[in-house]
């Protein structure tokens, strides 16, 4: 296993990273962080700057290597606190550019939610955003956990080769050991447009037979939740100190959002896939509205298209 934790030294980037530590997997779990050291300005090419464009430019590398370094050095730091030894890399780029060009060699990529530009931001910053959209692997975003124990996380599951994904990262990942899972399926269901409400679902199966089709659609889309459900859960029962699940009916992004709220949870973890078909057409966008608006950290697990 691999880990690329982001840094710009800001205390955001610093809460994030005790944060992962928390969250992942330490053994077996090779960790570096990265700080993104900005490219010199270009100027307009007068004369003078063309004679004197080298040694200045060797200069601002210079300046700038040693304040990535330092920033570098206080992440190790906060990071052996935690218990983990990190390799550090300094890469000349956008902080996005240079995070997005390093995912495809790691298996978990962990950014703020927020950087040093975006203190004052509500939701989720540019660069993270940029990861989240185009990173490989299973990107974790970080905002500060509601404790210091225990934590509590929110699996997001509808039976989709990316939400398998998501369980499998969970797994190989995560130090799940002491967390409590909750297992979440949302089932999308047209009860607002047939003016009816769920009491049907407590009708024998003989009167369904002779009911709206819909409303048999509705029950056996009901029945498949329950087995997305329990194949989960069987998949993690021996991994985690405690587990459960809930389904629920209406639109995935806000009613992940709703139970992670009213749950307090510390992370949501669901998959996300350019498949464009009926079923998991909707699946790109939920991810990246949970992990734009959740409160609490979100770790999106991305597959390739087939």
């Amino acid at each position: 296993m691999k880990t690329l934790l982001a840094t710009d030294g800001s205390p955001e980037a610093t809460m994030a990273l005790r944060a992962a530590s928390r969250f992942l997997r330490k053994s077996r779990n090779e960790f570096s962080v990265v700080c993104a050291a900005p490219e010199p300005m270009v100027q307009t090419a007068t004369k003078a700057v063309k004679r004197d464009g080298k040694r200045l430019g060797e200069a601002y590398r210079k300046r700038i290597a040693r304040e990535t370094e330092s920033i570098l050095s206080v992440a190790r730091d906060v990071l052996a606190t935690e218990g983990v030894e990190a390799k550090a890399i300094t890469q000349f780029g956008s902080p996005s550019g240079v995070i997005l060009s390093m995912t495809e060699d790691y298996d978990v990529t962990v950014v703020g939610a927020t950087g040093r530009k975006d203190q004052f931001l509500v939701g989720i910053g540019p660069v993270a955003g940029r990861v989240v959209e185009h990173g490989a692997g299973t990107v974790l975003v970080v905002r500060e956990p509601s404790t210091d124990g225990s934590w509590r996380a929110l699996v997001a599951v509808d039976g989709s080769r990316a939400s398998q994904a998501a369980v499998n990262a969970l797994k190989m990942y995560f130090d799940i050991g002491g967390a409590e899972i909750t297992l979440m399926h949302v089932v999308e269901t047209p009860w607002i447009h047939l003016g009816l409400n769920p009491e049907w679902l407590d009708y024998p199966n003989e009167l369904l037979d002779r009911v709206d089709p819909e409303i048999q659609l509705e029950f056996e889309l009901g029945r498949e939740a329950e087995i997305v459900v329990e194949r989960a859960e069987v998949q993690l029962e021996d991994y985690t100190l405690g587990l459960k699940s809930v389904i629920r009916e209406g639109n995935p992004a806000t009613e992940i959002l709703g139970e992670a709220e009213l749950g307090d949870y510390d992370l949501i973890v669901l998959g996300a896939t350019g498949v464009s078909d009926l079923k998991h057409q909707m699946l790109g966008s939920v991810s990246a509205k949970v992990a734009a608006q959740a409160r609490c950290s979100v770790a999106v697990v991305k597959i390739r298209e087939q």
